[in-house]
């Protein structure tokens, strides 16, 4: 089926919004939304990008020495009210790419030493996606790709990325209906992600080969992420203790296990969001303890950690410095220390 023929009813993930994303471009207003001129990601059948660049803070087998190319894809399905990229993922910043516009960014990051092509946030654009890896494939680009989604994604749409992506990168955000709905109006979330997660693993072998330092560099393989928020331990270990069960394999299908603590909250820039759409946020945001993760919380984060005893676990070192928050106005979203810009919405090539 040719690529746009899947966006006339869009049902290509499970907010199933059976809207018509083939014409108009730009985010969808909260009225578009509403009368259902739009679906909930707001996107036409456009992929729009607002950067990419080479980043440092990736899992170590992800970012290895190079750097992981990521891109940022503007929309997004989940749409989490504490989401620190809400200017790309709720308010629309980023500009059309074609084809061909995507293929080429991939093959720059490759061209300036990125170790995978890391694409961010893509659940709602995959076939227009499939279609420009494929294309930067056929022009070179020899890199693993990396698929750094929220795990809210049927498994006939991961179906499309199949022989494409070598490195799945899901976030398994709860595995509490309540939180779900709560936070971003998915109350089937955790089926929908265990779902998607346990195909994730059951199609992946995990290879990894050694890398100049004495690192390793992951060429294909499964690492799912979870966010710890403040106040919620419970929810964490429940999450834990699934992927304990279904992640933690004595085959070549385990995955790594990403534990992140970095929550942070966000305070939105002037006139991002309505006047409506803060009264919402704020009421999602009243789901959990929106604050940093206290010393405390992380002392007993460390103690569930070794109590489950994963095969292949990252964890994030407790800091209370929120200068890693990107500002995606920027050329350089983050600070240089973090990331070496390659493309920007407003720039175009950067190097």
């Amino acid at each position: 089926m040719p690529c746009n023929n899947l966006y006339e009813k869009c049902v290509l993930c499970p907010r199933n919004c059976g809207v018509d994303r083939t014409s108009g471009i730009g985010v969808a207003s909260e009225a578009d939304v509403s009368a259902h001129k739009y679906g909930f990601c707001g996107e036409s059948a456009e992929i729009r990008a607002a950067s990419a660049c080479l980043h440092f803070g990736e899992e170590p087998p992800i970012t290895v020495n190079g750097g992981s190319g990521t891109i940022f894809i503007t929309g997004c399905n989940l749409r989490c009210a504490f989401c620190q990229n809400y200017q790309i993922s709720q308010c629309g910043m980023g500009a059309s790419l074609s084809a061909a516009d995507f293929a080429d960014i991939c093959l720059k990051l490759q061209a300036a030493g990125a170790e995978n092509i890391n694409i961010v946030t893509g659940s709602h654009d995959i076939p227009a996606i499939a279609e420009a890896l494929s294309l930067a494939k056929s022009h070179g680009l020899t890199l693993p790709i990396c698929w750094n989604c929220s795990a809210y994604e049927t498994v006939e749409a991961l179906e499309m990325l199949k022989g494409l992506v070598d490195i799945w990168l899901p976030d398994l955000k709860t595995l509490n209906p309540l939180i779900a709905d709560a936070v971003f109006k998915a109350r089937d979330y955790p089926a929908v992600a265990k779902k998607a997660i346990r195909w994730m693993v059951q199609n992946t072998s995990a290879e990894f080969r050694p890398a100049p330092n004495g690192k390793e560099k992951m060429m294909s393989g499964v690492i799912i992420r979870h966010l710890v928020l403040p106040g919620r331990l419970d929810d964490t270990r429940l999450t834990l203790d699934w992927l304990k069960k279904t992640a933690d394999r004595d085959d070549d299908h385990c995955a790594c296990v990403s534990l992140m603590s970095q929550y942070t909250p966000v305070v939105p820039e002037e006139g991002a969001f309505s006047q409506s759409q803060l009264t919402v946020r704020e009421a999602a945001l009243g789901a959990f303890s929106n604050r940093l993760i206290s010393k405390d919380e992380f002392a007993q984060i460390r103690a569930i950690i070794d109590e489950y005893d994963f095969q292949y676990l990252f964890y994030q070192e407790l800091e209370e410095d929120t200068e890693w928050l990107p500002d995606f106005n920027r050329t350089q979203p983050f600070s240089n220390k973090l990331a070496k810009p390659v493309w920007h919405w407003k720039n175009s090539f950067l190097c």
